[in-house]
């Protein structure tokens, strides 16, 4: 395993144990966050800083830009299944 492999490998667990802990401690609605409101903002920086670091190893390691997505979000492409597919209708001039 390559040094910049072990490096992304590194970012991506530190980003996915940032967000457990930010899920873990945050408070139900209404109620303060027990995290001070610098921890919450050096939080941000670290996620801004790992994403950029991921970003660079990945342009560095040739791979396509990877970007996270919303599971109920719409794919860009859409599916036609071969059923949907007809004959072309002549338009009458």
């Amino acid at each position: 395993m390559s040094d910049g492999s072990k490096e992304r490998q590194v970012m991506m667990v530190m980003r996915k144990l940032l967000g457990n802990i930010v899920k873990e401690t945050t408070p139900p609605p209404g109620m303060r966050h027990p995290l001070s409101d610098g921890t919450l903002t050096d939080i941000k920086m670290a996620f801004s800083l790992i994403a950029a670091r991921e970003k660079e190893l990945g342009e560095a390691a040739g791979l396509s830009q990877e970007r996270p997505y919303f599971t109920d979000e719409e794919p860009a492409a859409k599916v036609v299944p071969i059923s949907g597919i007809g004959k072309v209708k002549k338009i009458p001039e």
